[in-house]
Protein backbone atom coordinates (compact mmCIF):
# COMPACT_ATOMS: atom_id res chain seq x y z
CA UNK A 1 0.00 0.00 0.00
CA UNK A 2 1.55 3.45 -0.99
CA UNK A 3 0.11 7.24 -0.50
CA UNK A 4 2.01 9.93 -0.74
CA UNK A 5 0.88 13.29 1.12
CA UNK A 6 2.17 16.65 2.34
CA UNK A 7 1.45 19.19 4.88
CA UNK A 8 1.25 16.78 8.04
CA UNK A 9 -0.77 14.22 6.30
CA UNK A 10 1.05 10.52 6.74
CA UNK A 11 2.34 8.43 3.93
CA UNK A 12 2.22 4.27 5.00
CA UNK A 13 3.65 1.85 2.25
CA UNK A 14 3.05 -1.56 3.66
CA UNK A 15 5.36 -5.10 1.83
CA UNK A 16 4.76 -8.01 2.68
CA UNK A 17 7.00 -11.24 3.04
CA UNK A 18 6.44 -14.87 3.34
CA UNK A 19 8.29 -16.26 5.39
CA UNK A 20 9.08 -20.02 7.12
CA UNK A 21 6.99 -21.78 8.70
CA UNK A 22 4.45 -20.24 6.31
CA UNK A 23 3.33 -17.12 7.99
CA UNK A 24 3.31 -13.63 6.42
CA UNK A 25 5.44 -11.11 7.80
CA UNK A 26 3.95 -7.52 7.32
CA UNK A 27 6.69 -4.52 7.30
CA UNK A 28 4.82 -0.80 8.23
CA UNK A 29 7.19 1.78 6.90
CA UNK A 30 5.37 4.57 8.18
CA UNK A 31 7.14 8.56 6.97
CA UNK A 32 5.59 11.59 8.56
CA UNK A 33 5.56 14.95 6.20
CA UNK A 34 5.96 18.30 8.23
CA UNK A 35 5.58 21.05 6.15
CA UNK A 36 8.85 24.15 6.65
CA UNK A 37 6.85 27.17 5.33
CA UNK A 38 4.30 28.48 3.40
CA UNK A 39 5.94 26.70 0.48
CA UNK A 40 5.11 22.82 -0.45
CA UNK A 41 8.72 22.19 1.21
CA UNK A 42 8.46 19.31 2.92
CA UNK A 43 10.55 17.07 5.42
CA UNK A 44 10.70 13.51 5.86
CA UNK A 45 11.24 11.01 8.71
CA UNK A 46 10.43 7.66 8.89
CA UNK A 47 10.25 4.48 10.97
CA UNK A 48 9.45 0.61 10.48
CA UNK A 49 7.95 -1.34 12.86
CA UNK A 50 6.89 -5.45 12.22
CA UNK A 51 3.83 -6.71 12.85
CA UNK A 52 3.05 -10.26 12.68
CA UNK A 53 -0.36 -11.58 12.63
CA UNK A 54 -1.99 -14.51 14.10
CA UNK A 55 -2.16 -17.95 12.15
CA UNK A 56 -5.97 -17.48 11.18
CA UNK A 57 -4.53 -14.32 9.37
CA UNK A 58 -2.49 -16.42 7.35
CA UNK A 59 -4.52 -17.85 5.12
CA UNK A 60 -6.55 -14.94 3.96
CA UNK A 61 -3.38 -12.79 3.77
CA UNK A 62 -1.63 -15.81 1.15
CA UNK A 63 -5.31 -15.71 -0.79
CA UNK A 64 -5.09 -11.93 -0.84
CA UNK A 65 -1.70 -11.79 -2.11
CA UNK A 66 -2.00 -14.79 -4.78
CA UNK A 67 -5.18 -13.16 -5.98
CA UNK A 68 -3.93 -9.17 -5.80
CA UNK A 69 -3.40 -8.41 -9.20
CA UNK A 70 -6.48 -10.31 -10.27
CA UNK A 71 -8.72 -7.88 -8.26
CA UNK A 72 -9.96 -4.48 -8.95
CA UNK A 73 -7.96 -2.16 -7.61
CA UNK A 74 -8.22 -1.43 -4.16
CA UNK A 75 -10.21 -4.30 -3.34
CA UNK A 76 -7.06 -6.53 -2.50
CA UNK A 77 -6.55 -3.52 0.02
CA UNK A 78 -10.11 -3.76 1.59
CA UNK A 79 -9.45 -7.51 2.56
CA UNK A 80 -6.29 -7.12 4.49
CA UNK A 81 -7.27 -8.22 7.90
CA UNK A 82 -5.91 -6.08 10.62
CA UNK A 83 -2.88 -6.79 12.25
CA UNK A 84 -3.10 -8.36 15.75
CA UNK A 85 -2.06 -7.26 19.27
CA UNK A 86 1.12 -9.36 20.87
CA UNK A 87 -1.21 -10.70 23.56
CA UNK A 88 -3.10 -12.35 20.93
CA UNK A 89 -3.61 -16.31 21.13
CA UNK A 90 -2.69 -18.11 19.05
CA UNK A 91 -4.56 -20.50 16.78
CA UNK A 92 -3.59 -23.84 18.62
CA UNK A 93 -4.65 -21.95 22.06
CA UNK A 94 -7.83 -21.37 20.37
CA UNK A 95 -8.42 -24.59 19.35
CA UNK A 96 -8.13 -25.82 22.55
CA UNK A 97 -10.33 -23.25 24.35
CA UNK A 98 -13.36 -23.96 21.82
CA UNK A 99 -12.45 -27.84 21.69
CA UNK A 100 -12.55 -27.64 25.47
CA UNK A 101 -15.68 -25.40 25.74
CA UNK A 102 -17.25 -28.10 22.94
CA UNK A 103 -16.45 -30.80 25.50
CA UNK A 104 -17.69 -29.67 28.44
CA UNK A 105 -21.30 -29.10 26.95
CA UNK A 106 -21.12 -32.37 25.51
CA UNK A 107 -20.37 -34.14 28.95
CA UNK A 108 -23.47 -32.22 30.14
CA UNK A 109 -26.28 -33.20 27.53
CA UNK A 110 -24.26 -37.23 28.36
CA UNK A 111 -25.34 -36.86 31.81
CA UNK A 112 -28.55 -35.03 30.74
CA UNK A 113 -29.38 -38.37 28.42
CA UNK A 114 -28.06 -40.83 31.26
CA UNK A 115 -30.53 -39.42 33.50
CA UNK A 116 -33.44 -40.10 31.42
CA UNK A 117 -32.21 -43.69 30.54
CA UNK A 118 -30.87 -44.37 34.22
CA UNK A 119 -34.29 -42.76 35.67
CA UNK A 120 -31.95 -41.40 37.93
CA UNK A 121 -32.59 -37.39 37.75
CA UNK A 122 -29.45 -36.72 40.12
CA UNK A 123 -27.22 -37.29 36.86
CA UNK A 124 -29.50 -33.99 35.59
CA UNK A 125 -28.59 -32.62 38.96
CA UNK A 126 -24.41 -32.82 37.96
CA UNK A 127 -25.31 -31.43 34.47
CA UNK A 128 -27.09 -28.39 36.05
CA UNK A 129 -24.02 -28.29 38.57
CA UNK A 130 -21.62 -28.10 35.61
CA UNK A 131 -23.56 -24.64 34.32
CA UNK A 132 -21.14 -22.37 36.16
CA UNK A 133 -17.97 -24.17 34.99
CA UNK A 134 -19.16 -23.38 31.47
CA UNK A 135 -20.00 -19.79 31.95
CA UNK A 136 -16.68 -19.60 33.69
CA UNK A 137 -15.08 -20.64 30.03
CA UNK A 138 -17.54 -18.48 28.27
CA UNK A 139 -16.28 -15.51 30.44
CA UNK A 140 -12.66 -16.45 29.78
CA UNK A 141 -12.89 -16.83 26.13
CA UNK A 142 -14.87 -13.65 25.30
CA UNK A 143 -12.03 -11.64 27.36
CA UNK A 144 -9.78 -13.11 25.19
CA UNK A 145 -11.65 -12.42 22.40
CA UNK A 146 -11.08 -9.14 23.12
CA UNK A 147 -7.63 -9.03 23.42
CA UNK A 148 -7.47 -9.41 27.28
CA UNK A 149 -8.91 -5.91 27.37
CA UNK A 150 -8.69 -3.53 30.50
CA UNK A 151 -12.13 -2.21 29.97
CA UNK A 152 -13.02 -5.94 30.49
CA UNK A 153 -11.05 -7.20 33.18
CA UNK A 154 -14.07 -7.44 35.60
CA UNK A 155 -14.72 -10.67 33.52
CA UNK A 156 -11.60 -12.14 35.22
CA UNK A 157 -13.31 -11.83 38.70
CA UNK A 158 -16.91 -13.13 36.90
CA UNK A 159 -14.62 -15.95 35.69
CA UNK A 160 -12.98 -17.04 38.81
CA UNK A 161 -16.28 -16.51 40.95
CA UNK A 162 -18.23 -18.67 38.53
CA UNK A 163 -15.04 -21.49 38.71
CA UNK A 164 -15.50 -21.93 42.57
CA UNK A 165 -19.28 -21.56 42.36
CA UNK A 166 -19.06 -24.50 39.45
CA UNK A 167 -16.39 -26.26 41.94
CA UNK A 168 -18.79 -26.27 44.80
CA UNK A 169 -22.05 -27.34 42.31
CA UNK A 170 -19.99 -30.08 40.62
CA UNK A 171 -19.24 -31.87 44.05
CA UNK A 172 -22.43 -31.35 45.42
CA UNK A 173 -23.67 -32.86 42.78
CA UNK A 174 -21.41 -35.55 42.47
CA UNK A 175 -22.29 -35.90 46.58
CA UNK A 176 -25.95 -36.34 46.04
CA UNK A 177 -25.05 -38.99 43.04
CA UNK A 178 -22.90 -41.28 45.68
CA UNK A 179 -25.47 -40.92 48.19
CA UNK A 180 -28.24 -42.24 46.09
CA UNK A 181 -25.30 -45.06 45.06
CA UNK A 182 -25.12 -45.74 48.58
CA UNK A 183 -28.50 -45.70 49.56
CA UNK A 184 -29.97 -48.00 46.60
CA UNK A 185 -26.60 -50.42 47.26
CA UNK A 186 -27.71 -51.03 51.27
CA UNK A 187 -31.07 -51.54 50.38
CA UNK A 188 -30.36 -54.50 47.88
Amino acid sequence: MKSYACNGLRQTQTTRVLGFPPRIFTQQHITSFTQKSSKEECRTSSYSAAVVPSHLATGALLLVAACENLLAPGVAHALELHAEPSNALSLPTWAIHVSSVLEWVTAMGLMWKYAEASGNPRWKGMAWGMLPSLGSAMAACTWHFFYNSPDLEFLVVVQSALTVIGNCTCWWAAYRIYEAAMAEKSSA
